[in-house]
C-alpha cells in the first residue's frame, strides 16, 4: 500500500474557511437602519402605582399602553410597556415593546425625567427577529416622546 505524503487536509480546510467566510458575509447585514417613532401619551396617558405614601419614591411604578406615530404624527403601530422608578426625581428603569403590522422591537433601559436616554434594543418578532441597536427617547415636553432607533438586522 502506497501512502501519500500529500494529503487532502490543506484543501478540506481551505474549503472549510472559504464556506465560513462566506456564510459569514452572506448572515450579517451590515447596513444601519434609523426609525423615527413618537408615543404618544397625551391621548392615553401612563398609570402611576404608587409603592408608598411619597409622590415620587423607588419602587413605583409606570405602566403604559400607548399609540406610536410616524414623525408625520400618522399612527403606525403601539407603545406599551413598564418601568419602576429606581432614583427619584431622575430616572426609571423600563422595558416597552413597540409593536408594528409586521413585527415587534424590544428595548430596556433606564430612562431619564429630562433630556435624552439611550436604551438598548434587546430583540424583536416578525420583520425585527434579527435586530440589534440602540434607541434614544427624548421626552418632547408635551405628553409625546421622541424615539429613534438605529438598528441592524443579522439574517
Amino acid at each position: 500500500m502506497k501512502i501519500s505524503s500529500h494529503s487532502g487536509a490543506p484543501r478540506l480546510f481551505t474549503a472549510a474557511l472559504l464556506t465560513t467566510a462566506l456564510f459569514s458575509v452572506s448572515c450579517t447585514n451590515q447596513t444601519k437602519h434609523t426609525l423615527v417613532t413618537i408615543a404618544d401619551a397625551r391621548t392615553h396617558p401612563a398609570t402611576f402605582i404608587r409603592a408608598g405614601t411619597k409622590p415620587d419614591q423607588a419602587g413605583d411604578i409606570l405602566v403604559f399602553d400607548q399609540p406610536l406615530l410616524n414623525r408625520k404624527h400618522q399612527p403606525i403601530g403601539n407603545n406599551s410597556g413598564s418601568c419602576i422608578r429606581t432614583r427619584p426625581g431622575e430616572s426609571f428603569q423600563c422595558q416597552w415593546t413597540l409593536s408594528f403590522k409586521h413585527g415587534t422591537i424590544q428595548v430596556a433601559g433606564r430612562e431619564f425625567d429630562k433630556g435624552t436616554s439611550a436604551i438598548a434594543i434587546v430583540g424583536g418578532t416578525g420583520k425585527f427577529s434579527t435586530i440589534r441597536g440602540e434607541m434614544t427617547s427624548k421626552n418632547n415636553g408635551d405628553g409625546t416622546f421622541t424615539q429613534t432607533l438605529v438598528y441592524q438586522l443579522n439574517y
